[in-house]
């Protein structure tokens, strides 16, 4: 991995707390990702399932972790098995983790290979009576492709159709909203290596370049960071290619006179950080340019003050409708008719801002949280309003992420990002 070795103890840590939550006799089972076929031998790179990762820090395909608190043996209360590795594999896929190894990466300390699991897990099986599977229950989870869980999930009940089986998830989405202090030093870290690419492209940008090589731009930066690259598929969006939420061709030529949007961002050790600018192609915002900019930026801190322990995310994002409503009627985008007639299910400002304005974040991009749930200190949400004009032929967001404090106002971990529309035009014409 290119990322510096995680401190055990913050596994230690959180299988604990997954440990905390679970009932009498019960066993949990998590599975790495697969590798992902292209075609011919060709694969996708390896990403790690963030439930596993979360529990154990293992960053290897072809894992399983069980964690089994109620086992007779003790050498059987937490157990990893892993892909044996040997000679051939080392030569041809590099080093993969030995049994000392993972203990070092995980501090758990009883491994088997990958071979053993059927003979040691049917052992434990006969002592538990629950088990908890891992399906993926997110929100905005939409999968068609059948994992290596699911099929580990459909084999095991096929196998041991006698257990009762409960649900991961419910735990883990409000164990991983709350971030431990050493999650969000690698958040922050990930955050500072997006500040690195964000300054360096506001060197690099003229009229004529495009879109690709200001990704290339960051690119280069973060990999030389230590980051495994974006944390999610960069958006480089100049002109109206701004007024598509997910636009993510990089295609086109920069223009004199457009605003480029990014929404771009670097990971590190797994970790998503998540950012969003617009910056003017050729260094200057025209005043109508400068006068969205300005609105934009004024809900954004606006929704800082709502980012607040005991808020909750509906009640946050009802408020800032109000705020949007205001900002749009100053700039002339709605009149007064537009919000006495508008939908309460589709209110009036949704024709220039139409997403949510904030997410949890951390080892996914958009990541677990239970959205009814209070915010409580510690969980780490974006903070992203944007308003987009297709007639004007421009979008705009900005974006930072925020960690709930116990008292105040958030914490901000793109603070040092360049971000008012003076500072971006005196870096952009030194």
């Amino acid at each position: 991995m290119k990322y510096h070795q995680i401190d055990r103890n913050l596994f230690i840590k959180n299988r604990k707390k997954f440990v905390g939550q679970m009932a009498p006799q019960s066993l949990a089972v998590f599975n790495s990702n697969d590798i992902y076929p292209v075609s011919a031998d060709s694969t996708l790179p390896f990403a790690q399932h963030r439930d596993i990762f979360y529990l154990s820090g293992v960053d290897q395909e072809e894992s399983i972790l069980v964690i089994f608190p109620d086992a007779f043996e003790e050498k059987h209360r937490e157990v990893l098995f892993l892909r044996e590795t040997n000679e051939h594999i080392a030569i041809w896929e590099g080093e993969k983790l030995t049994k000392e190894r993972a203990f070092e990466v995980s501090g758990i300390k009883t491994v088997y290979w990958l071979s053993d699991f059927p003979t040691i897990f049917r052992k434990m099986m006969v002592e538990a009576e629950n088990v908890y599977i891992n399906n993926n229950e997110h929100y905005r989870a939409s999968v068609e492709t059948e994992t290596r869980e699911d099929r580990f999930i459909k084999k095991m009940k096929n196998d041991f159709p006698g257990h009762q089986y409960v649900r991961s998830n419910p735990i883990l989405q409000r164990l991983r909203s709350v971030k431990e202090p050493q999650e969000i030093a690698l958040i922050q870290q990930a955050c500072d290596i997006t500040e690195k690419g964000f300054r360096r492209i506001l060197g690099f940008v003229k009229p004529g370049v495009w879109e690709y090589e200001i990704e290339a731009e960051f690119a280069h930066e973060f990999l030389r960071n230590r980051s495994k690259g974006f944390a999610y598929t960069p958006i480089i969006a100049s002109g109206n290619n701004a007024n598509v939420l997910h636009y993510i061709e990089n295609n086109q030529q920069c223009k004199d006179g457009d605003l480029i949007l990014f929404d771009v961002a670097a990971e590190y050790a797994n970790y998503a950080s998540d950012l969003s600018r617009t910056i003017p192609v050729s260094g200057r915002y025209t005043a109508r340019q400068r006068e969205v900019y300005d609105a934009v930026l004024r809900c954004k801190k606006a929704a800082e003050t709502l980012l607040v322990a005991g808020n909750n995310w509906y009640d946050y994002h009802k408020e800032l409708g109000k705020i949007y409503t205001s900002e749009l009627l100053g700039l002339g985008l709605l009149d007064k008719a537009d919000v006495q007639n508008e939908n309460p299910d589709w209110p009036a400002y949704k024709k220039y801002m139409m997403h949510g304005t904030s997410h949890h974040m951390g080892l996914d991009t958009h990541d677990y949280g239970i959205l009814t749930d209070n915010f409580v200190e510690g969980m780490v949400f974006t903070n992203e309003p944007g308003f987009y004009i297709p007639a004007e032929g421009f979008g705009i967001r900005l974006e930072d992420d925020y960690v709930i404090q116990n008292q105040g106002l958030p914490l901000n971990l793109m603070k040092n990002i360049p971000l008012e529309a003076a500072e971006i035009e005196d870096l952009m014409n030194r």
